[in-house]
């Protein structure tokens, strides 16, 4: 490992998670665990470390694959929350404002370790779901590939901080499906159900596509 390179990250949230399971975005792609890490702005040092992890991916990809020449624009995952998504040009979800955004992802043969605070690992899936904070190991790395340059970001181990809302994608409990019994039954006093609509918009924000 090039410590230079990898990453861990102060406290982010992390939206569109496929930890346990490995997910392709589209059929016939090549199946991956992957994560997309919100960073608050506010944490300065996250982002100089990435900053500074990037520009040595930069000088390793000159270096051993990109014939010595650094191209004059190289693609990087890492994008502007307040701006908008590099696939469609529409504005980042609600939850990305005030934050920098990438996508974190391994190979399926490479599972991310997954702890808690204390890093005891997770085994019970349903404590790891979109909106939860937590901290992430990333290394950026250039490739070649198709006849693009640019710098990929490596998914390593997760560790859960603490509960969010749950954003867009994540199925709504019982309780919020059915509404929670009251001591009294009359329909005043029953719970309404929560729609699955208020959990989101159920679009990730860094392809554009739905969840």
């Amino acid at each position: 490992m090039n410590e230079l390179t990898n990453v861990t990250t102060g406290e982010v949230r992390l939206s569109y998670v496929h930890l346990f399971k490995p997910y392709a975005a589209m059929q016939g792609a090549e199946e991956r665990y992957s994560c997309t890490i919100l960073v608050p702005k506010t944490d300065t040092d996250t982002m100089g470390r990435i900053q500074a992890a990037i520009e040595e991916a930069k000088r390793k990809g000159t270096a051993d694959k990109w014939g010595g020449v650094c191209p004059p624009l190289v693609p990087t995952p890492v994008y502007d929350g307040d701006g908008v998504r590099p696939s469609d040009g529409m504005a980042f979800g609600p939850e990305c404002k005030g934050h920098w955004v990438f996508t974190a992802n391994a190979k399926a043969d490479y599972p991310p370790e997954i702890v808690d605070k204390m890093g005891n690992p997770i085994i019970n899936q349903s404590e790891i779901y979109s909106g939860i904070y937590g901290r992430v190991n990333v290394t950026f790395f250039p490739y070649a590939f198709g006849g693009k340059k640019g710098i990929g970001c490596g998914l390593g181990p997760v560790q859960k901080l603490r509960d969010g809302e749950p954003l867009g994608g994540s199925a709504p409990t019982a309780a919020q499906a059915f509404g929670v019994p009251q001591p009294q039954t009359t329909p005043a006093q029953n719970a309404n159900p929560l729609p699955w609509g208020s959990q989101g918009s159920g679009i990730n924000p860094i392809t554009g596509m739905p969840y």
